[in-house]
């Protein structure tokens, strides 16, 4: 009789348990299922994306609730993205290729790039050590103003933000186009936010980053504007929306919800008669927290460029969020432009996997099925050759090794 007692308190024991992990399995999935997204952005003008979505009720409308967070560095973004602590950020859009090449974090880490966010806007500012001696697009004149600089106080410095991401590669190819011997000046990292500051004090002579911390400077008199990005190249992509590679799998409806109303903010923005309203609210403090004047004037493509040399009025080719779908779809020609500069410009020293590495962390797919969904339309320029503005050198994708034979370092 006591065998039989026991063996009935042993199943009803055994059931109980695997009662308790059904139920603790099925908790666990639906508060995952249920937590808010966490979304990244550092205080630039080509956070508004993901602000404006905030702001405009958009993630509510398409039923995911989303949390935003300042973020101090890229540096910070990148770690938060790979420990899940942040389900995705507004990011440089060559970011991803950077830290997976081993170039800026650890070989192997994968961050993957849901959509673009927008084109243009980042600019070269310079101090008002050159002031009178460069002007604005004058890149045959920077070299002897360095070259000077050098010999008379044995070091220059320029800055960027994070290494491999869009701005050390546009003030990369900026110094290209101007002959300047990238091995003769020092290159320093520096968070966005802090450029300002860092240039007043002395800290460096030239700087490369997005709006509005190029107006700032100019606005505080403490530097000019020699070249906007789009001058480099027009329409280059800039920022991505990039997520943890578990939360593209496991929550890959709540993805697509946000990846909408982020697309939605992005043809809102596009709307000339929004930029006002969009300025005044990504100007407060707990998003960029600078001047909505100098934000709303370079959104609305008026650059008063310093050091008296007037305004530059882009009427094509400023920030841009959406441009009929062709700003948003994230190319993977682009990305293994990114990984060749880095072998350019000495980051690495073999060619990577260029095709296999933008397969990797480039969610194409899902970005299509998306698009289709809102009916937007898909450009059919990806794997193609292509060219930037100032230097005219082809970039072929399907063959990035004969790029690099021509291109200049």
């Amino acid at each position: 009789m006591k065998t039989i007692k026991k063996q009935i308190a042993k199943r009803l024991t055994s059931s109980v348990l695997v009662l308790l992990v059904v139920l603790s399995s099925a908790f666990t999935t639906i508060t995952a299922q249920n937590d808010p997204v966490r979304l990244g952005f550092i205080p630039l003008t080509d956070c508004s994306p993901i602000v404006m979505a905030k702001e405009l009720g958009l993630f509510k409308k398409y039923g995911v609730e989303v949390v935003v967070t300042k973020e101090s560095s890229w540096a910070n973004v990148r770690d938060k993205i790979l420990t899940g602590e942040l389900d995705g950020a507004h990011c440089l859009y060559s970011m991803p290729f950077s830290v997976y090449t081993g170039v800026g974090g650890k070989a192997g880490s994968e961050m993957k790039i849901a959509m673009m966010l927008n084109v243009n806007g980042q600019a070269i500012t310079l101090s008002n050590d050159f002031c009178g001696k460069v002007g604005f697009k004058q890149m045959n004149k920077v070299t002897p103003v360095v070259a000077a600089k050098l010999k008379a106080e044995k070091e220059v410095t320029f800055a960027m933000t994070f290494p491999g991401g869009t701005h050390d590669l546009w003030l990369r190819n900026w110094m290209s186009i101007a002959g300047l011997n990238q091995k003769a000046v020092k290159i320093i990292t520096i968070p966005p936010p802090q450029m300002v500051a860092n240039m007043k004090v002395g800290n460096m002579d030239g700087f490369c980053v997005g709006e509005p911390w190029g107006g700032v400077a100019v606005k505080q008199g403490i530097g000019f504007t020699q070249v906007a990005s789009q001058d480099i190249w027009k329409d280059h992509p800039e920022k991505a929306l990039v997520v943890n590679k578990d939360f593209s799998t496991k929550r890959r409806e709540d993805l697509k919800k946000v990846m909408k109303a982020v697309m939605e903010a992005c043809i809102w923005l596009d709307n000339p008669g929004n930029r006002k309203k969009a300025a005044a609210i990504i100007g407060r403090a707990p998003y960029v927290n600078a001047p909505a004047d100098v934000i709303e004037n370079r959104l609305m493509g008026n650059y008063d460029l310093g050091c008296n040399q007037g305004t530059q009025v882009y009427s094509k080719d400023y920030m841009l969020f959406y441009k009929g779908g062709t700003v948003n779809y994230p190319r993977k020609s682009y990305g293994i432009w990114a990984m060749a500069q880095f072998v350019r410009f000495g980051y690495l020293k073999e060619a990577p996997n260029y095709n296999a590495i933008a397969d990797k962390l480039i969610l194409q797919d899902l970005y299509e099925e998306v698009a289709k969904s809102m009916k937007i339309k898909i450009p059919n320029d990806d794997m193609k050759p292509f060219s930037l503005t100032m230097d005219k050198t082809v970039f072929d994708p399907s063959n990035p090794a004969a790029y690099l034979k021509v291109v200049k370092r």
